[in-house]
């Protein structure tokens, strides 16, 4: 690990759903700096999403305990459009189409509000030679910035359509939750190729948080640390070997060995053992 201070710091977080009292995140715990890729694993309803939509301020969240600093700051306490400014980025595991909004405006308004623009959009020469870069770095065609957003998309448009909005956008943290989801094997392979090509290109100016529940897409992008996000909780993590290991054992084997150090581990401390840092929480 880097002795670099951290982007983003996420201490104990906990939180639920609004109109529901029990809580989904129960205590999180997450470095990450620029530069590095992670990936968050686990299975389907272990709090993975739900960490995503409270990082980027969906009000259908309620923070019910824990910290998250983001550049030193409070991010909680940030507005979504702030976080966005600030150079926050998700990328979601369902696009939505928002039909009448053309795709080329909706980034220019985006890109001018990241760019601290007031009243006013980026001119139109140096946003249209922003886009041409873009499209061209990741081998899109240009008609896709002519329809309405997501409108019609097929599911690896709508998620290539999301990382040419991080490109243009060029975030310091961007979240990428279940990137993979709904794509098939080629379309997978083309994503993560655009992801590689961003990252590399940001220059150690980006960090990336990949949630996803299968580790197909950790064969394209190798990440630098890998998360096992278990009942609402980062309980084991480690490096790319890490998504190896689960791909041969499954959730099931990870949770045979994670419940074996905690039931030997004498308090709240962390326990490392083969290359695994098990977090115990008593």
């Amino acid at each position: 690990m880097s002795d670099r201070t951290p982007d983003l710091v996420i201490r104990n977080l906990r939180a639920k759903v609004e109109e529901l009292d029990r809580e989904i995140l129960k205590g999180v715990n997450l470095e990450v700096r620029k530069g590095e890729i992670h990936a968050i694993m686990g299975p389907n309803g272990s709090g993975k999403s739900t960490l995503a939509n409270v990082l980027m301020g969906n009000p259908f969240y309620v923070i019910t305990g824990g910290e998250v600093l983001y550049k030193g700051r409070d991010l909680l306490e940030m507005t979504p459009d702030e976080r966005a400014r600030e150079g926050l980025f998700i990328a979601f595991q369902y696009p939505v189409a928002i039909p009448g909004v053309n795709f080329a405006s909706f980034l220019r308004t985006a890109l001018s509000a990241r760019r601290g623009y007031q009243n006013e959009l980026i001119p139109v020469p140096e946003f249209q030679k922003i886009l041409r870069e873009k499209l061209e770095l990741l081998k899109l065609d240009p008609s896709i910035v002519t329809r309405y957003v997501n409108e019609g998309f097929s599911g690896g448009e709508k998620k290539r359509a999301e990382i040419l909005q991080m490109a243009v956008l060029e975030p310091e943290m961007a979240i990428m939750d279940e990137t993979d989801s709904g794509l098939d094997i080629d379309a997978v392979k083309v994503v993560a190729e655009n992801v590689n090509q961003l990252f590399e290109k940001a220059g150690g100016n980006m960090g990336i948080v990949l949630i996803t529940h299968y580790s197909r897409i950790l064969h394209y992008i190798r990440p630098h640390h890998v998360h096992v996000m278990l009942d609402g909780r980062i309980v084991i993590s480690g490096g790319p070997e890490l998504a190896d290991e689960l791909e041969q054992t499954g959730y099931e084997g990870l949770q045979e060995q994670f419940a074996e150090v905690a039931a030997a581990a004498p308090g709240d401390q962390p326990v490392r053992r083969a290359g695994k840092v098990f977090w115990v929480a008593h």
